[in-house]
């Protein structure tokens, strides 16, 4: 039996649709790391090895994607109001400053040190997955993508992109505008299907599942569709929700269009095979960025005063 030493963990206790406000912590920085795989009789675990590096002399964002003249641009887009997300019995917990102030520091450390990384190599295109389903990788996205929004003059998009079974709108109590495949394929105009909830965040949401999913995500029209709406929007960051990596292609398909992933692990079901299967399949395509800990038992967590 092996374990094994990931480059982050985002520890929250989700349980039952409710968040636990005292088992909250983080240990390690965001890096595009690879896991390093440890033998219980070795004294202390190898160093863990840097993805290769990328160029270093990327151009900033706005010098890659220009916009055309009849693009939305980001302060074009409609303004609707948010439903309270968490009326609803069976609603995705969203963290706030009211609700859980120990959850908030949490997602806003995860958020912090994602900046600084993407920052630092010109990254966009982020990706929430995890192993399997049911890990809280749709309640990862939307609570990091909130946390980002708060960031004053800051600019992230959150897509939902996991295409077979939608979850972003629910999450916000919030009718969607259309479904994503038509938005990828070109046939809805970005200022059509777009929205903002606020002045830093903007959802790309979708009303129905699409199970010819992964051949929408590797499509030519997909990727020229979001180069169209970075130049549009000039998003800081974009954050897609994705389905679970070992269950579908999709994560895979639409591999050449990311910058880094983030996996979502679930402390009472995720196994140390699944991770390391994961960070196979990304290995020499993606950074993995990090390991975000969701239903982390109460004695593995690190309690800060």
């Amino acid at each position: 039996m092996r374990d094994t030493y990931f480059a982050d963990d985002l520890q929250t206790d989700l349980n039952e649709g409710s968040l636990r406000a005292s088992n909250a912590g983080m240990r390690h920085s965001i890096r595009p790391r690879r896991a390093v795989a440890v033998r219980p009789d070795q004294a202390a675990p190898k160093p863990v090895v840097e993805a290769e590096a990328q160029d270093s002399q990327l151009t900033p964002y706005e010098s890659r994607y220009q916009p055309q003249p009849d693009m939305p641009r980001w302060h074009e887009l409609a303004m609707v109001e948010a439903g309270t997300r968490r009326s609803a019995p069976t609603a995705l917990p969203v963290v706030d400053a009211e609700r859980d102030s120990t959850s908030v520091r949490a997602f806003d450390l995860l958020r912090t040190r994602l900046r600084q990384t993407t920052q630092e190599h010109g990254w966009t295109n982020i990706a929430i997955t995890a192993p399997t389903s049911s890990c809280g990788n749709t309640f990862t996205a939307v609570n990091l993508a909130l946390s980002l929004s708060r960031i004053s003059g800051s600019r992230t998009a959150l897509m939902d992109f996991n295409l077979r079974n939608p979850g972003i709108a629910q999450a916000f109590e919030m009718p969607p505008r259309g479904s994503m495949q038509d938005f990828l394929a070109g046939h809805a105009a970005i200022g059509d299907h777009m929205v903002k909830i606020s002045d830093t965040l903007a959802l790309g949401l979708n009303n129905a599942a699409d199970h010819n999913s992964a051949e929408t995500l590797q499509a030519a029209e997909t990727a020229h569709t979001l180069e169209r709406m970075r130049a549009a929007l000039q998003p800081e960051l974009v954050i897609y929700d994705m389905p679970p990596m070992l269950a579908y292609d999709d994560v895979s398909a639409f591999l050449p269009q990311l910058d880094g992933v983030l996996l979502v692990s679930d402390g009472t079901q995720t196994m140390a095979r699944e991770l390391m299967e994961c960070e196979r399949i990304l290995e020499g395509q993606v950074p993995l960025l990090g390991v975000v800990l969701n239903r982390a038992r109460a004695n593995s967590i690190s309690r800060y005063a």
